[in-house]
């Protein structure tokens, strides 16, 4: 019976947790890539995508930013540094900890608002057709993100 508790407590957590993110489909953006290459959401429209909001700053982004290079690798993977500085200082950042990563800069937070997050990390899957299928903030497990991914590309 504990158990079910803790498991009730966790998903209402979560649930709440998610309460203002984006949900149906995903807001359509154009941004620039670290390097100042173009990168649009419909170029991800053949698959599934995973769509990673994240800061330099953030301890918990540090945990998962491994998995997120390795599902990279595998599965299409936009990333966007919320309120971590300059691209300058993102890329010196992740050349510091040896990381490459699709990543969009969002100093301001501006496309992060238009997903509703207010905290990073925050996570979602989009569909072959543009709906948001799955939405986290916080930290997500790498098996979770695996299935999610899994799943999107089979419904």
């Amino acid at each position: 019976m504990e158990i079910l508790l803790i498991v009730a407590v966790v998903l209402v957590l979560r649930a709440w947790l998610a309460r203002d993110l984006a949900q149906g489909p995903a807001p359509v953006f154009e941004a620039e890539l670290l390097d100042g290459s173009p990168i649009s959401l419909t170029e991800y429209a053949d698959r599934p995508m995973l769509l990673h909001f994240w800061a330099t700053w953030c301890p918990i982004c540090r945990l998962e930013e491994g998995e997120i290079i390795r599902l990279s690798r595998t599965h299409p993977v936009l990333t966007v540094a919320m309120q971590s500085g300059s691209a300058g200082e993102v890329a010196a950042h992740l050349s510091e900890r040896e990381r490459e990563l699709d990543v969009v800069n969002d100093p301001h937070g501006t496309l992060a608002h238009r997903y509703g997050v207010r905290a990073v990390p925050s996570t979602f899957i989009i569909d072959r057709d543009g709906e948001i299928v799955f939405r986290k903030q916080g930290y997500a497990p790498p098996l979770e993100l695996r299935f999610r991914l899994w799943l999107a590309r089979w419904l």
